[in-house]
C-alpha cells in the first residue's frame, strides 16, 4: 500500500514525505518462491514414479521370474501397478502445471510493470521536490522586480511537475491496495485445484495399491507376520557354511 503526506509551514513551505509499505515486493517475492518450490515438487514426483516403474522393470527382468511362476507374476502385477501409477502422477503433475505453475508465473510477470510505475512515480517525486525548493528560495528572497520574474516561472515550471507526480501518486495510492488484495481472488482457484489434483490422484494410488496388495498377498499376512518370516529366512541363510562368520 502506498501513503502520501503533504503538509505546509506557514502555507510557504511544503514537505513531501512518501511511505511504501513494502507488502507488495513481499509479496513478489512469495511468488516467485512458491512458483520454484512447485515446480520441485513436480519435477520430484515425476522422478518418484519414474524410479517406481524403473525399479519394478527391474524386477521383472530378473532370471528368477523365469524359475518361480508365483514370482513372475508378483513381479508382472507390481509392473502394472507401477505404470498405471506413473502414469496417473503424469495426469496429476500436468493439471498442476496448468492450473498452479503457469497461473503463478504470469502472477510474477506483473511485478516489473508495477516496479516501474513505482521508480516514474519516484523520478516526477524528486522532480517536484527540486522544482518545490526553487520556489521556495525565491519566495524567501526580498520581493525585487527580477526575483518576482523568477518566481514566476519558477511556479509555471512546477506546476506541470506537480500535476505530473499527483496523477501518478494518485494511481499508486489507488491501484496498489487493489492489486495486492486480489491476490486471493486470483490465487484460491488454483488451490483448490491443487487439492482436487492430490484428491485424485491419491484416491486412484489406494484402487491400484488395494488390487496389488489382493493380487500379490495371498497368505494375508501381517507387517509383523512377514517380518518375523523374514528374519527366519534371513537367520537360515546366516546357518549356511558358506556366510558363517569365521
Amino acid at each position: 500500500a502506498v501513503t502520501c503526506c503533504l503538509f505546509s509551514n506557514n502555507n510557504k513551505k511544503k514537505i513531501i514525505n512518501l511511505y511504501l509499505e513494502a507488502d507488495d515486493f513481499h509479496l513478489s517475492d512469495q511468488t516467485k518462491k512458491l512458483h520454484k518450490d512447485m515446480k520441485k515438487s513436480t519435477e520430484a514426483d515425476l522422478a518418484m514414479s519414474k524410479a517406481a516403474v524403473k525399479i519394478s522393470a527391474d524386477l521383472l527382468s530378473n532370471p528368477l521370474c523365469d524359475q518361480d511362476q508365483t514370482f513372475l507374476e508378483s513381479m508382472t502385477a507390481l509392473d502394472t501397478a507401477m505404470k498405471r501409477m506413473d502414469s496417473f502422477n503424469q495426469e496429476k503433475v500436468n493439471q498442476i502445471q496448468k492450473t498452479v505453475i503457469d497461473p503463478l508465473k504470469k502472477y510474477s510477470g506483473v511485478f516489473p510493470s508495477l516496479n516501474m510505475a513505482v521508480k516514474r512515480r519516484e523520478q516526477a517525486l524528486q522532480d517536484y521536490k527540486r522544482l518545490q525548493s526553487k520556489v521556495e528560495k525565491y519566495e524567501e528572497k526580498e520581493r525585487t522586480g527580477p526575483t518576482m520574474v523568477k518566481l514566476h516561472q519558477a511556479r509555471e515550471e512546477l506546476r506541470p511537475v506537480r500535476e505530473d507526480f499527483e496523477v501518478k501518486n494518485k494511481q499508486l495510492l489507488d491501484e496498489m491496495p487493489k492489486f495486492y488484495h486480489s491476490r486471493i481472488d486470483y490465487f484460491q482457484p488454483s488451490f483448490e485445484a491443487l487439492i482436487r489434483a492430490q484428491v485424485m490422484y491419491f484416491t486412484e494410488m489406494y484402487k491400484i495399491f488395494s488390487e496389488l496388495t489382493d493380487q500379490i498377498d495371498q497368505a494375508g499376512l501381517t507387517d509383523e507376520q512377514r517380518e518375523r518370516e523374514t528374519e527366519a529366512k534371513l537367520s537360515e541363510l546366516r546357518a549356511l557354511s558358506i556366510v558363517a562368520d569365521d
